[in-house]
């Protein structure tokens, strides 16, 4: 999964995220076969990592890579800097989720085209009207709402249940 947003959706993109990479309401103990192998390799810190980590769910929150941002942002323009990501990490089958209270952030726009044309589902978190983003969404989720905090307050629950479902179908 890929995730992208700007200002306070950027923080959005960022914490669902988190909540897919480790456990969020659920418990996502190593697989026994990864335990037995860990502590295999390393008897003396196999078992403790075993014991502390968690499954994780494969998730990038395109928003992070600042050497990367600002090398696209530069070398080849500023609106196209989570396209180009798409385009490196994408593949058919994978998911983006694009965040724009408006539904016109043309960094996000750009993402979900060519997100569209490598083959990956596209979901849309937007305000009320979708904006221009909705041509491009596969899943368009628009909250009845214009005002920017409104709309960042209402995506808030709405990602969280995504995550916990896909934790629960994934994990039980």
């Amino acid at each position: 999964m890929l995730v992208c947003g700007n200002g306070g959706s950027c923080s959005d993109a960022d914490h669902i995220v988190g909540e897919l990479m480790k456990s969020f309401e659920g418990k996502r103990p190593l697989n026994i076969s990864l335990q037995q192998k860990l502590e295999e390799v390393s008897p003396e810190r196999g078992k403790m990592l075993a014991e502390k980590l968690q499954q994780g769910l494969p998730a990038i929150s395109l928003t992070v890579h600042q050497s990367l941002i600002t090398a696209i942002a530069n070398d080849i323009r500023g609106d196209v800097i989570y396209a180009q990501q798409v385009i490196g990490w994408g593949n058919p089958g994978d998911i983006l989720i694009g965040l724009s209270t408006s539904g016109n952030s043309k960094n996000v726009i750009d993402a979900m085209i060519v997100a569209k044309a490598k083959g990956l589902i596209t979901i849309g978190l937007t305000g009320e009207t979708g904006g221009k983003m909705k041509d491009w969404c596969d899943i368009l989720i628009n909250v009845p709402e214009t005002r920017t905090a409104y709309v960042q307050e209402l995506h808030l629950p709405i990602y969280h249940a995504i995550c916990m479902m896909i934790e629960n179908e994934i994990f039980g």
